[in-house]
């Protein structure tokens, strides 16, 4: 007697154990729900480039003075939100058409030899991991037993470092990347 077990399992003789097929992918965003994370993703942009501004600007005006709370919570809601947007966008990346699926598709050495799909597929998303880092070693130089003035120089150059390379990395209308995108 042959027993038939739901989902991915295929059929197994009574008393025997039964075995999973090829585990199922699920790989697929409907466009709805690609576009709404795809404008989370752009307003949630502007967002992260304020608050960075704003902590540079902080920590210029800073000067001599102490490292206070105010400091803290500026650079841990500046990488939260960083860290929201990352997550956002490698969920764009992954279930949306621009990212894996490039890859998966094409082939790397493909997706490599386009600049456009480059960019989205690869240069992109490593640029913007490179800048959530450059903004969590700033935000941890407050932990370090440091001056005050050292802290707040050390974050004035991690996160304009990380600044520049979002900049760098954003797909603007301007440029041929961005303007066929009109997500902006």
């Amino acid at each position: 007697m042959i027993d038939f077990f739901p989902g991915n399992l295929h059929a197994c003789k009574r008393g025997e154990k039964p075995v999973a097929l090829a585990h199922t992918k699920i790989n697929v965003m409907n466009q709805d729900t690609y576009t709404l994370f795809l404008h989370l993703h752009s307003v949630g942009r502007w967002v992260v480039l304020l608050l960075l501004l704003f902590a540079i600007f902080n920590s210029l005006v800073a000067g001599s003075r102490p490292w206070i709370r105010t400091d803290l919570r500026i650079g841990s809601i500046l990488t939260i939100f960083a860290d929201l947007m990352f997550l956002v966008g490698l969920v764009i990346w992954y279930f949306g058409p621009k990212g894996y699926k490039l890859i998966e598709s094409f082939g790397m050495s493909a997706v490599m030899k386009n600049s456009e799909n480059r960019f989205f597929a690869v240069e992109h998303i490593t640029m913007m991991l490179i800048a959530i880092i450059l903004m969590h070693i700033g935000k941890a130089q407050a932990r370090k037993a440091i001056p005050d003035k050292s802290k707040h120089r050390r974050t004035i150059i991690f996160y304009t470092l990380a600044l520049l390379i979002i900049l760098i990395a954003i797909p603007w209308p301007f440029r041929s990347i961005g303007a066929a995108s009109h997500w902006y």
